[in-house]
C-alpha cells in the first residue's frame, strides 16, 4: 500500500498575516514568483512551503543558494523548478526529470509533442525467469524545438541512478537525435533511451523481444 497524500505547510499562526504575506488557505503554502519573492517584496520563501513546487531537499538547497547569490552576490541565476530529477523509491523505482506528459501537453500542445516509449527488462531478470516486460521508459520531445527532450521517465531497477545521469544532459538541451547517436552500454537499463524508435501515437507494440 502506497500512501502519498502530501503535506500541509505549518505557516499559519506564525504572524505572516500581520505583514500581509498571502498563503494558500487550502494547504498553507506560500505563492511566490520566479525569484522566490512573496507578494510582500521584502519577504522571500524557499523549500517545501512553496505553493506548486517540488518538496525535495536538494531543490530547497539549490533555491536557497541561488537566492542568496542574487540578493548579496550580484547573480541573476534562478532556480529551475522544471528540470528536476527525482525518484520514488518503491521496490521497482520510478525516476523522472522534466515535464510529465500531461503537463507537457498543457504547456506546448499535443500536436507539438512526440512521445517515444518502450518496455524493457534488466539482464539480471532473464536468468531467474522473472516477468520480463515490466519495466518502462518514456521520453517527451518538443517537435517545435529540434525534438528537444523536455521529459524523461523510467520505471525499473536503479531508476534514480539512471535519471541522475540524464538530468545534466536534459539541462544542456538534449535532443532525440543526440540520444539516437549515443552508444548505449550493454547490458544496462539506461541503454533503452538510446534505441527508442516507437512513438506513443503510432500505437505499435512496445514489447521487447530480446535481451
Amino acid at each position: 500500500v502506497l500512501i502519498a497524500i502530501g503535506r500541509d505547510a505549518c505557516t499559519r499562526n506564525i504572524g505572516l498575516e500581520t505583514i500581509g504575506v498571502k498563503i494558500n488557505e487550502k494547504n498553507g503554502k506560500v505563492p511566490v514568483n520566479d525569484e522566490e519573492q512573496t507578494n510582500v517584496p521584502y519577504v522571500y520563501a524557499i523549500g517545501d512551503i512553496l505553493d506548486g513546487k517540488l518538496e525535495l531537499t536538494p531543490v530547497a538547497i539549490q533555491a536557497g543558494r541561488l537566492l542568496a547569490r542574487r540578493l548579496y552576490g550580484g547573480s541573476s541565476r534562478k532556480c529551475d523548478y522544471i528540470n528536476v530529477p527525482t525518484t520514488v523509491f518503491t521496490p521497482l523505482e520510478y525516476g523522472s526529470c522534466g515535464f510529465p506528459e500531461e503537463r507537457a501537453i498543457e504547456e506546448y500542445g499535443k500536436q507539438n509533442l512526440e512521445v517515444y516509449h518502450s518496455l524493457f527488462w534488466p539482464l539480471e531478470w532473464t536468468v531467474p525467469g522473472r516477468d520480463n516486460n515490466t519495466c518502462y521508459a518514456k521520453i517527451i520531445c518538443n517537435k517545435q524545438d529540434n525534438n528537444r527532450v523536455i521529459g524523461l521517465h523510467v520505471l525499473g531497477p536503479n531508476a534514480g541512478e539512471v535519471t541522475q545521469g540524464f538530468a545534466a544532459a536534459i539541462k544542456c538541451g538534449l535532443t532525440k537525435e543526440q540520444l539516437d547517436e549515443t552508444i548505449g552500454i550493454h547490458p544496462t537499463c539506461a541503454e533503452v533511451f538510446t534505441t527508442m524508435d516507437i512513438t506513443k501515437a503510432s500505437g505499435q507494440d512496445i514489447t521487447q523481444k530480446g535481451c
